[in-house]
């Protein structure tokens, strides 16, 4: 565990340690979890604009579809 006075480890040294790594050992040193982002009002409208988006065309396809199948 790295103390808080303690310099950061170069990119070549978390190289060399993550290299001598067995498989698992590996998988364990990369997995992190990201939390889920919370989002606000214009992301919001965004990501539901575009989800109406694909519904919408989801429709225009399908009613394509069933046309050119006639």
């Amino acid at each position: 565990m790295m103390r808080k006075n303690e310099p950061h480890p170069s990119a070549a040294d978390e190289t060399l340690v993550l290299s001598s790594l067995e498989h698992d050992q590996l998988v364990g040193a990369k997995k992190h979890l990201i939390p889920r982002r919370h989002l606000k009002g214009p992301e919001l409208l965004v990501l539901w604009a575009l989800r109406l988006y694909l519904l919408f065309m989801m429709a225009v396809v399908a009613y394509q579809v069933c046309l050119a199948a006639r």
